[in-house]
């Protein structure tokens, strides 16, 4: 995984992915506020998320915002898919990333479907399985994600040269 540090010349787009009414009962009567998850990224590679509790939507939206700017991560978009499979798992949500051919589009559900596309993933087949909690869910596709390993990075792994990556 690697963390993005600085966000100068990024051109990031913010995507809602939740709205919680959040109620805490007082003896004074019921206080209300929001909690929005937002994902963010440049389309081309960068994504990260945040949550924003605040009393009105559109401050909980800004600080979600604002929180997703300082949690971002670069993630290894190959021809428009992810590099190769993988799986992860977070509290009771579990996703399974492929692979698909160019054309295929991106299939998955409304919470991982923001985060696959903020990175700029244009083709993926991607399943979850378990908990439907969008909250859990973008957590468990970001890091799924940030598993991903470049085929230049395998290749530096098991001492190939960078010539024999791009002719074969």
């Amino acid at each position: 995984m690697k963390r993005v540090t600085s966000i100068n010349g990024l051109d990031l787009k913010d995507r809602l992915v939740a709205v919680n009414r959040v109620t805490k009962v007082t003896k004074g009567g019921r206080t209300f506020s929001l909690a929005a998850m937002v994902v963010v990224g440049d389309e081309n590679g960068i994504v990260g998320y945040g949550l924003g509790k605040a009393s009105e939507v559109a401050s909980a939206i800004s600080k979600g915002t604002e929180s997703a700017k300082k949690n971002l991560i670069q993630v290894p978009v190959h021809k428009g898919t992810i590099p190769h499979e993988v799986s992860a798992r977070y509290s009771g949500a579990s996703v399974m990333l492929k692979p698909a051919s160019e054309g295929t589009g991106v299939v998955a559900g409304g919470a991982m479907r923001a985060v696959l596309e903020s990175v700029g993933i244009t083709d993926c087949l991607a399943k979850s399985q378990g908990s439907s909690n969008p909250h859990n869910l973008v957590k468990a596709t970001v890091a799924a994600l940030s598993q991903l390993r470049s085929p230049l990075d395998v290749a530096q792994t098991r001492g190939i040269s960078v010539e024999k990556v791009f002719k074969g």
